[in-house]
């Protein structure tokens, strides 16, 4: 599920610390990770970029891998595009659809994978990958259960439960993938920053290597106070 990555349209949360131009092509960067590890998590999957809004395609050409597709987002609410994207991609033939988000760079080709194992293993069943707040970054199905989208409190700590508690009511079995974190505010960004490029390596080199280059070269030309402030409060020349 992808925006277009314009300024003054995209991750607005994280403006401050942030400028509106760095925090489009901070998000660009999120899709460009997010959509190598989509890319590379299983030989039978395919890309799709399903975006809003309509007639930004070729703004997504020099950013997804060439395998992806592109599908346009349906108009209406949050809830009645995810399960219009469900319906339009298995409506052309796909077994399975897993939505994703595109503020969660730092999750590996092998989650994905994951996801799509747990639907080829139970076909009445669908996948969720937490948010560390309260959401989740993945929800996969093999058939259409519009109410899993109706009714959630979107935006809030309760997204993950309550989809849960109405995929108990369906009767459908939920796999969870390890929890993983949105980057949507400054704190998010300085954990993402602490993970990418701290001292204590809590990433591999090939995790977000778009996301990384950037924050690197950030840093690189006006230091780390902005957007990246030590934890102790300290503000050092390097």
């Amino acid at each position: 599920m992808a925006k277009a990555p314009r300024a003054g349209h995209v991750k607005t949360r994280l403006c401050p610390p942030l400028s509106t131009d760095e925090a489009a092509l901070l998000n660009t960067c999120f899709l460009r990770d997010t959509a190598a590890s989509i890319d590379n998590c299983h030989p039978n999957a395919r890309g799709v970029a399903c975006f809003t809004p309509a007639g930004t395609e070729s703004t997504f050409l020099t950013i997804l891998p060439g395998g992806f597709n592109l599908i346009a987002q349906r108009s209406g609410p949050f809830a009645e595009r995810l399960a219009g994207a469900v319906a339009d991609l298995l409506a052309v033939g796909f077994g399975s659809v897993c939505l994703i988000d595109s503020d969660s760079p730092t999750v590996p080709a092998v989650v994905f994978a994951e996801a799509i194992a747990a639907l080829a293993e139970s076909g009445n069943a669908i996948v969720l990958g937490p948010a560390a707040d309260g959401g989740y970054y993945l929800i996969g199905m093999s058939k259409l259960h519009p109410q899993l989208f109706a009714a959630i409190d979107w935006s809030t700590d309760r997204v993950l439960s309550q989809t849960l508690a109405r995929a108990r009511d369906l009767q459908l079995p939920a796999h969870l993938l390890p929890t993983h974190y949105d980057v949507d505010d400054a704190a998010a960004l300085r954990q993402l920053c602490d993970d990418l490029l701290g001292p204590a390596n809590r990433m591999s080199p090939a995790v977000a290597p778009a996301t990384r280059e950037f924050l690197c070269n950030l840093i690189a030309r006006e230091g780390r106070e902005r957007i990246w402030p030590r934890r102790d409060g300290s503000i050092r020349n390097k």
